[in-house]
């Protein structure tokens, strides 16, 4: 049984050397590598990653742990850390500050507890269960958008709805009544505290969005996949995050609809 604040302090303290790491590359001249699927990864990435592996080692050595940059290990335990180093590599390459840390504790598969570091800003989300999701210490709420008309959307990049996702994607912008691109890991945040009311998204891993399971919920929020399941480490990648569960209700209505007109 894992003290959940215990666990907590020892993600904060993860993610403020994280931040120590990240500021050190930040805006400076790096050498990029691409990995398979074209995405970039740079010597920040690896640092932090390994930093919050040793240290996880250290203090949960029964723990198993799922990261981006390196292989998992012990993924198969009943406690497993989630760790992307820097959601946002892109951001972080071209100088813009909306890149973020991702942290997830997962108990038996699901996550009890999930944080959004942003270094750049000096923001932090974090979410455990059975607890409010606060920002810098403090609570933080969704809004109470319940209709579709009336949300402020955001998605990472339209271009990654490829194929028959694309209808989802015209399906979401006829919808609402506002949507932004861009932010990665952000946007979650930002609907976390109420800013935003929508999150849609395709292609994602999970250590993309299982620490930001627990943001969402314990802020009043709901996320799941596009069809309503929850998520876990075997889940598509395509994410649904709306501010109250009218507002989740309506655009897997809306998700459902595309998905017959496509079939028909």
């Amino acid at each position: 049984m894992v003290n959940l604040d215990d666990a907590l302090r020892f993600a904060n303290l993860a993610a403020d050397g994280a931040r120590e790491i990240a500021a050190r590359y930040f805006r400076q001249p790096l050498g990029i590598e691409h990995k398979g699927d074209d995405s970039p990864v740079t010597i920040a990435d690896r640092e932090i990653e390994s930093f919050i592996r040793a240290r996880i080692i250290a203090a949960w050595p029964d723990h198993g742990i799922f990261g981006e940059e390196e292989a998992p290990l012990h993924a198969d335990r009943q406690h497993v850390w989630i760790v992307d180093p820097i959601d946002g590599t892109k951001s972080f390459v071209t100088g813009h500050p909306l890149f973020g840390q991702l942290l997830a504790l997962l108990d038996g598969g699901k996550p009890c507890l999930g944080q959004i570091d942003m270094p750049a800003t000096g923001e932090r989300w974090s979410g455990v269960a059975g607890q409010p999701t606060t920002l810098n210490g403090q609570p933080c709420r969704t809004s109470d958008c319940r209709d579709l008309s009336r949300a402020f959307a955001y998605t990472t990049d339209p271009l990654l709805f490829a194929g028959p996702k694309a209808a989802a994607f015209q399906a979401l912008r006829d919808a609402v009544r506002l949507i932004r691109f861009g932010g990665d890991c952000y946007t979650y945040a930002l609907l976390a505290s109420g800013h935003c009311d929508l999150v849609l998204e395709t292609g994602l891993q999970p250590y993309d969005y299982l620490p930001v399971v627990q943001v969402i919920r314990g802020a009043g929020g709901v996320i799941t996949d596009w069809h309503g399941n929850e998520l876990d480490v075997g889940s598509s990648g395509d994410v649904l995050a709306a501010a109250t569960p009218e507002l989740h209700r309506a655009m897997l209505e809306l998700l459902a609809d595309t998905r017959k007109q496509q079939a028909a």
